[in-house]
């Protein structure tokens, strides 16, 4: 039983607008509505705030507390490692245990070819790594000239410099200068917003089609990867259409162009396999990985690497010199290969995809998608969203367009239920763990606020 301590709540907030910058937020918000709200603890699929509201999380924290919250086989694991060597680094020819047997774990579940791991610290760090490992490889093959990406609008690959840019989101470029040049964003495969009553298939050729296009137009001989997640989470859960992998692939194979499949969000379970490339049966060359590797647990991400690109690395003779201090810290990955552990022996994967995923994709379309203000369901194993619309049948927005999602999450929120808000939508990627009762609440929840914002939503 944990104990949970009796923190001075007021006294927090003033610390936190006096000191503490949170991430992507407004800082003048920050301090007009008083500061952040603060989670104390969690068990399970619900996290508790300092002002005693229990808030069922439907976002697993930032789509990655896969099995849940309270683990003590995770906090016996982070001590039992910290007592027996706490940290050392991958530099210089040296390694410790846990990331050793990790980088085994985790090559079994990739399969194939993709039998290398390269850790990082974070998401965003091991798209930098993709980003950094792709061009030294074309170079160390002899073809310098391929160093441009090809990703897609809206795609979310990080906050780096390196990973935003690969990103296709236009209001993370604005600030920096980005993107850095060598990379080239095409349209996504968002049918409800780009293909609104469009034949599926037509639609993923299109899709596709505009990837080979811009490879046409650039130089196949100057590309060097096209990087994508196979469900666009922060992108607003952009579930492609059936076909568009496999196109995708073909495309990347044609023109010999690696494919990187971004899984930070869609590894471990989340579309009901242990990698979003296995769901769609395509092969990439390269997979990065992140949240769900530890659960969140501990920052800990991984880039998972294909033989034959390793094989000419090692032909080289020359360094790969890139890492950080913290790459494979021990403690991370020794709580990383007990996670996994977990949503194995736990069968998460195989419930996600055969009983909750389902479950969910039902409630959904039982019980929203008749909703006079809901345009759209749409889900895949335990990733979800939400579309309102003002007309029903149609996908026009109220007003102006991105004031909805917001409104109707807030509701939310009052009602207990935290769901991220993107644009005019709500999306929501539960634990793993959740229980059909729980998937009832956010369906219900998301019903009665709905409800409650009409007048509000109508007002726009």
């Amino acid at each position: 039983m944990v104990t949970v301590r009796n923190y001075d709540i007021p006294a927090l907030r003033q610390l936190d607008m006096a000191h503490h910058l949170p991430a992507q937020s407004s800082y003048g918000l920050q301090v007009e509505l008083g500061g952040s709200r603060i989670i104390t603890h969690a068990k399970g699929s619900t996290v508790f705030d300092g002002d005693g509201h229990a808030i069922l999380d439907a976002m697993a924290g930032l789509w990655c507390v896969n099995v849940g919250y309270g683990r003590p086989e995770l906090v016996e694991v982070a001590a039992r490692q910290m007592e027996e060597l706490p940290f050392y680094n991958t530099f210089f020819r040296t390694a410790t245990v846990p990331p050793i047997e990790l980088a085994a774990r985790i090559a079994g579940l990739l399969g194939g070819d993709l039998q290398h791991v390269f850790f990082n610290n974070s998401g965003s760090e091991s798209n930098d790594t993709v980003f950094r490992l792709v061009r030294t490889y074309w170079s160390m093959k002899g073809e310098p000239d391929r160093t441009v990406f090809i990703s897609r609008h809206n795609a979310y690959h990080g906050s780096t410099v390196a990973s935003a840019s690969l990103g296709g989101m236009d209001y993370m470029h604005v600030q920096g200068g980005l993107p850095i040049p060598g990379i080239e964003h095409v349209m996504q495969p968002y049918a409800f917003a780009d293909g609104f009553g469009e034949d599926p298939e037509v639609f993923a050729t299109r899709a596709a089609q505009a990837i080979e296009d811009r490879i046409l137009a650039v130089g196949p001989e100057k590309v060097a990867a096209f990087i994508g997640e196979p469900v666009q989470g922060a992108g607003g859960v952009i579930i492609p259409p059936p076909g568009y992998w496999q196109k995708v692939e073909a495309i990347c194979r044609k023109y010999g162009i690696l494919l990187v499949s971004d899984e930070v969000i869609c590894g471990f379970g989340r579309l009901g396999q242990w990698f979003g490339f296995q769901h769609y049966g395509v092969t990439p060359d390269i997979v990065s990985m992140a949240k769900g590797l530890s659960s969140g647990y501990l920052p800990i991400s991984a880039t998972g690497v294909s033989r034959q690109i390793v094989d000419v690395l090692r032909a080289s003779g020359e360094d790969f010199v890139h890492g950080f201090t913290y790459l494979g810290h021990p403690v991370s990955a020794a709580v990383a290969l007990r996670n996994i552990q977990i949503i194995d022996e736990e069968h998460l994967v195989r419930r996600t995809r055969e009983d909750t995923g389902p479950y969910l994709a039902q409630a959904l379309a039982e019980r929203l998608a008749d909703h006079p203000l809901v345009g759209e369901t749409r889900s895949l194993g335990l990733i979800g969203a939400v579309e309102i619309v003002a007309e029903k049948g149609t996908n026009r927005r109220h007003g102006a367009g991105g004031q909805a999602g917001p409104i109707v999450r807030d509701a939310c929120i009052a009602r207990g239920l935290m769901v991220r808000a993107i644009r005019d939508s709500l999306v929501m990627s539960p634990p793993l763990v959740i229980t059909h009762a729980e998937i009832d609440q956010i369906v219900d929840t998301i019903a009665a606020a709905l409800d409650a914002s009409a007048d509000r939503l109508a007002a726009l």
